[in-house]
């Protein structure tokens, strides 16, 4: 064990940033490799680094994260130790887009690291039992992107980790590549350089097939640019490349289009943290898996109660480095693994077909619309009865389901159901908008009846002050939703087991011929 103090690692780590005269490359895809921006190819040695994070197939309730590219004393004091053990990538799962990185990522920058970062956080993420793709969704994904851009060392995203984790919450799946529709598009649209929107996924036996197929099919504009695999299956000294599994991984993946690597790996099952003696990693760089996957990320940097940690920190804030970061760094820093050129390299793999519906797999292929807050504000402004001021978002809930439960056509406009694959037009609007488009349709049944806007004094009627430009897309919006209310008609809820907000708002699929009524109108729906 190495005890490292805090101004021995800050020296190290100002030399180090005194020697960095020019940005770290780019890193571009082709295929299914990661070059270089000069050709060379680039493969990922990577460390998850965030403390609290709740991956490794974690969960939590807590909305607070610590952004471990905002703490410069941090960053001087871990890049070091990160780079001593032959790390070129690390992996954040929340960031502050408010916050100045600048600090952190020149620190990077000059270790020649890396970062793929999520682009949720705790608060703000893709719900696996109740799932969206919203304006605030959107908006805080956007705002990550925009901040992280502007370093030439970020190689791009994720746009959701282990979100759809089993059999029975597939359904999800739709809305994180709707996610991964939009952010690609508006990096697209915004002008900057590449930057990769990938997915991390679980190693489910049960669905890890068709979730890789589903995230790589319909098309570039709407698949991932990298797929993240978390695997855990080499535990301890006694795996082996097929003991593991990790020969199955090579195979199915073989004929993958896009780059894969291990977003997360470092099975601790064995002797704990302590146990993890790494020859997975060894395999991971060989001739074996070098051609199929790209590298991989080690979970994780810090030492908690999971028991992952490569160090562990006191509360002085010194850091003595752990038996498994020993173990990693000698399987790291000894690891040559064979490359290609770029201008050597022609891609031969194609995108396979969308995984179809059936028992284990419940995500349509079609997507969420993409939210719009200029529509969603259109809408809001329209209403001539809406949500009270004094109301708290508590509250919606019973008057949801109680004017969804007397009248389903109300509600068309804001259900969800990625089965069937049937979004209402103000399905990514806030939860208040969507409260007070509800409010409205039932006014509007109940003939405008003073007590049909009331519910105890949640809702109010108010003059509507909707501006003229907004004509056009509410009415496109309404005539989108006078479809999907048609299609969910008379629908068998009971049978419905697609666990996203329609089966809250009492939604299922009324038949495929519906389903293709929508297709036609969806791609409207995004351009609204």
């Amino acid at each position: 064990m190495v005890r490292t103090s805090l101004a021995a690692t800050l020296t190290t780590s100002l030399l180090l940033a005194g020697h960095a005269s020019a940005s770290l490359p780019s890193i571009v895809v082709k295929g299914t490799k990661f070059f270089y921006e000069n050709g060379t190819q680039f493969f990922i040695k990577g460390i998850a680094y965030q403390q609290d994070s709740t991956a490794a197939g974690a969960s939590s309730t807590s909305t607070t994260f610590i952004d471990p590219l905002a703490d410069e004393t941090a960053c001087k004091r871990d890049i070091p130790i990160m780079k001593a053990a032959g790390t070129n990538t690390i992996r954040t799962y929340a960031i502050d887009p408010t916050a100045d990185h600048s600090a952190c990522m020149k620190l990077l920058d000059a270790a020649g690291i890396y970062v793929v970062s999520d682009l949720s956080e705790p608060a703000t993420s893709i719900n696996r039992d109740d799932p969206q793709w919203n304006t605030d969704l959107f908006a805080r994904y956007t705002a990550v992107i925009d901040d992280l851009q502007q370093y030439s060392n970020v190689i791009g995203f994720f746009a959701g980790n282990e979100v759809s984790n089993n059999a029975s919450n597939t359904g999800a799946s739709a809305f994180v590549k709707a996610a991964v529709r939009d952010t690609k598009k508006y990096i697209k649209d915004k002008g900057y350089r590449w930057l990769g929107v990938g997915y991390a996924a679980n190693d489910d036996d049960m669905i890890r097939e068709h979730i890789s197929e589903y995230f790589n099919c319909n098309g570039v504009d709407e698949s991932i640019d990298f797929w993240g695999y978390n695997i855990y299956s080499w535990c301890g000294a006694d795996s082996s490349f097929t003991i593991s599994g990790y020969d199955k991984q090579v195979e199915f993946f073989s004929n993958y289009s896009v780059p894969v690597f291990f977003a997360e790996y470092g099975c601790n099952t064995v002797g704990g943290a302590a146990g993890r003696v790494f020859d997975e990693t060894t395999a991971l760089y060989s001739n074996k898996m070098t051609d199929v996957f790209s590298g991989g990320i080690v979970y994780m940097y810090f030492q908690e109660i999971n028991d992952y940690g490569l160090v562990s920190i006191d509360s002085s804030g010194a850091v003595s480095t752990m038996k498994d970061y020993t173990s990693l760094s000698s399987k790291v820093l000894a690891a040559t693994p064979s490359s290609t050129s770029s201008d050597a390299y022609t891609p031969t793999n194609t995108q396979g077909a969308c995984p179809t519906l059936q028992a284990n797999w419940a995500a349509n292929s079609v997507l969420p619309p993409t939210p719009n807050s200029g529509l969603c504000d259109c809408m809001f402004a329209s209403l001539s009865c809406t949500v009270a001021s004094s109301t708290n978002e508590t509250e919606y809930g019973d008057i949801f389901n109680y004017i969804c439960g007397q009248s389903g056509s109300a509600c068309s406009g804001i259900m969800t159901n990625s089965t069937s694959g049937l979004y209402g037009a103000y399905s990514m609007c806030t939860s208040k908008q969507q409260l007070g488009y509800v409010l409205n349709e039932y006014y509007q049944s109940q003939g405008n009846a003073a007590g049909a806007c009331d519910f105890s004094g949640k809702a109010e009627v108010v003059s509507a002050s909707a501006d003229a430009s907004c004509s056009s897309s509410l009415s496109s919006a309404a005539s989108f939703n006078s479809v999907v209310a048609t299609a969910t008609a008379g629908a068998d809820t009971s049978s419905n087991n697609n666990k996203s907000s329609a089966l809250r708002l009492g939604f299922s699929l009324a038949g495929g011929a519906y389903i293709m009524t929508a297709i036609a109108v969806g791609a409207a729906m995004v351009m609204l």
